[in-house]
């Protein structure tokens, strides 16, 4: 693991124990990622916003807030993990890789942030930066005007239309603790439906609006 340390960090770790954590489990053991990611997410966002201040110098608020909302989602923090090959190195029980936490936006999602508050205890705030704008790269470009969250979108398109508000229904749930799926339901009144799933309710509902958008507006 020193090597993989190395390779994605820029430099060998110290304190080899906080990345060891940043990789366990609670499935594996009581000294796991928690602790870490909570202090990993806090680094993030920090890092993220003050990327976003610099590069939308023009931008108001709200929407600086947009942009960090979708660059800061568990499923863009489990791609990042992946590109940096977190999977192999993971510390899961038997039973968390049997049911497939290994490939779960979840688990990885948190992970990620965990080694983000590992490296930071270690390096500090400047090699962390350096670090989150690396491995974000190009996505901090992706849209050229802030994204709508697609439930906003999907609110305003339905009162630009004199329709009802979106509702949206839980028609199922399943898969362990650690690696749910979650499959909402959303409609607006009789006129149009879409469901879609997601790793947690709120993942699954906002999938679920981006297909009943892209429904209604073809």
């Amino acid at each position: 693991m020193g090597g993989w340390i190395v390779e994605t960090f820029g430099r060998p770790a110290q304190e080899l124990k906080a990345f060891e954590r940043a990789l366990t489990h609670g499935s594996q053991a009581a000294a796991n990622y928690e602790r870490l990611e909570f202090l990993g997410d806090r680094v993030l966002g920090l890092v993220i916003a003050e990327w976003l201040f610099d590069r939308f110098a023009g931008e108001p608020e709200g929407a600086l807030s947009r942009r960090l909302n979708s660059l800061v989602t568990g499923p863009v923090c489990a791609e990042v993990a992946r590109e940096i090959g977190v999977v192999p190195y993971l510390r899961l029980g038997k039973q968390a890789r049997d049911d497939g936490a290994a490939d779960s936006d979840n688990v990885l999602g948190d992970v990620m942030e965990a080694l983000i508050g590992a490296f930071y205890l270690e390096a500090g705030l400047e090699p962390v930066r350096a670090f989150i704008r690396g491995a974000w790269g190009d996505r901090v470009d992706a849209h050229a005007t802030a994204p709508k969250h697609p439930k906003s979108a999907l609110q305003e398109w339905a009162a630009a239309h004199n329709r009802r508000p979106p509702e949206y229904e839980i028609v199922d749930r399943s898969g362990p603790n650690h690696a749910p799926r979650f499959t909402v339901k959303v409609s607006i009144g009789k006129l149009a439906e879409a469901s879609a799933e997601g790793t947690s309710k709120q993942e699954a509902e906002t999938a679920a609006a981006a297909a009943l958008l892209e429904k209604l507006e073809q």
